[in-house]
Parts: structure tokens; sequence; C-alpha cells
């Protein structure tokens, strides 16, 4: 079988996301990048590609040098299933910081403990607490 990414498309912010998304994940790092050179303008030096990982999951991202009318929903989000109460609290205070809190973090009927954000940047994330 093919293998499935997450593709992020930014205008301008991609390296800044990577690397806030590489802060409150553990096992992240940045596995290429890819520029655009000073033909592109203002959009020198800015991400032409980039891959990533975020504890060990495969991600990509670009900036896109051409404007679009959409953004990113919560139609679509990263759903993150944490081990302990301390990663999700972590990665909560730190998703949710500058963003929307969607679904407050407390208990739901099919989750101990759960919140669902969109960060900084529109990406949408509901974070879980394993079963014990």
């Amino acid at each position: 079988m093919q293998k499935i990414t997450t593709f992020l498309m930014f205008e301008g912010q991609a390296e800044e996301a990577m690397n806030y998304y590489m802060s409150v994940f553990k096992n992240s790092e940045v596995v290429n990048i890819k520029r655009y050179g000073a033909e592109m303008g203002e959009f020198e030096g800015k991400v032409i590609h980039a891959t990533f990982t975020l504890n060990g999951q495969e991600f990509m991202c670009i900036d896109s040098s051409v404007k679009h009318k959409f953004t990113f929903t919560p139609s679509v989000s990263l759903y993150v299933t944490c081990e302990t109460n301390e990663e999700i609290e972590n990665a909560y205070e730190k998703l949710s910081k500058d963003g929307e809190i969607l679904m407050p973090l407390q208990a739901y009927p099919f989750s101990e403990k759960f919140v669902w954000v969109n960060d900084q940047f529109g990406v949408s994330w509901q974070l879980t607490l394993a079963k014990n």
C-alpha cells in the first residue's frame, strides 16, 4: 500500500508552524527543507517544500506563493491520543495559545479527558487521553 502523509499549506508561515509543532510533540525533527530562491522576490527563503516528523509521524508543508480563498477548516483535524495527563495538558496549553477552543478540556462520554482546538495557524487538533 502507498504511504499517506498529511500535507499542510501555509501562506508564509510554514517554517514557523513546523517549528512550533515540533516544540509541542516529542521525538520530532525536520527531515528536509527546500526554500524558494531569489527569483521568487518576497517569497525568497520561504518553504517551497518541507518534510518533518511529530513523534515519528511524517508531515509535509509548504508556503504557497499563490494566495487562495481557502484555509484550514476543523472539518479535517489532527487527532492525537496522549498517553499521560501531563502530555495532554502540555499539548493543550501550547496548541490553544493564540488559537480557538472548539470544545473545552474536560470529560466527555467518549473520553475521560478531551479537547478540540484550532491553533494560531488555523490547524485543527483533537486531543484525547488514552484509556487506562
